[in-house]
């Protein structure tokens, strides 16, 4: 099968394994509380992101495009911009119940956004090698999610000391920060357009 993969798909590759690094950085800093992991962990994200830019690029540049590089680019992209950023958040300190069920809601919202991107992909590109627009914001916009994250790590805003503290709803605690997980989520599974650059 690798002797299948033309060159863009080890830049894919390239980016999972940044989200996967991205992962293991977030448990480390749990085990050992050293902040220094969360930065490691919120660092790999935008390096992430060059990956998935150039997979694109050089894809179109070589004229080599795949079935199986487009799954792969959307199951990196799934690790990378979905389970990552949801993880940094858990070991940023939104660990309650209703944290939870936020964070999954986002990753959900990140998987489904990318099957429909795929299914509708070709109807959108009308005919050509390329969409012009996205139906819903891009999973890589998590990376403005992460960089507040990284923010709150520099201040050492982490655990009880996460910006805007935590509540209570039903009693059930939460983080009011992980919102920006759920408003990101709803707006990637929504039908506004972007144009695509």
């Amino acid at each position: 099968m690798i002797r299948e993969f033309h060159l863009a798909d080890w830049f894919t590759l390239s980016n999972a394994f940044c989200g996967v690094g991205s992962l293991f950085s977030v448990m480390t800093y749990l085990q050992t509380r050293e902040v220094l992991h969360i930065f490691f962990a919120c660092g790999l994200i935008p390096l992430a992101l060059i990956f998935d830019v150039l997979d694109g690029r050089i894809a179109r540049w070589r004229a080599q495009s795949s079935a199986m590089g487009r799954e792969l680019d959307s199951l990196a992209d799934v690790i990378s911009f979905g389970v990552a950023p949801a993880m940094i958040a858990y070991g940023c300190g939104m660990q309650g119940p209703l944290d939870r069920i936020v964070l999954v809601f986002f990753v959900a919202c990140g998987v489904s956004r990318l099957a429909r991107y795929n299914v509708t992909s070709e109807a959108l590109s009308e005919g050509g090698d390329k969409v012009k627009y996205f139906e819903g914001t891009p999973i890589p916009t998590s990376l403005l999610l992460v960089m507040v994250l990284a923010a709150a790590a520099w201040q050492s805003a982490l655990g009880e000391r996460l910006w805007l503290g935590a509540a209570s709803l039903a009693g059930l605690q939460f983080h009011p920060l992980v919102l920006m997980f759920a408003i990101s989520g709803a707006l990637m599974v929504s039908r506004i357009h972007i144009p695509k650059l």
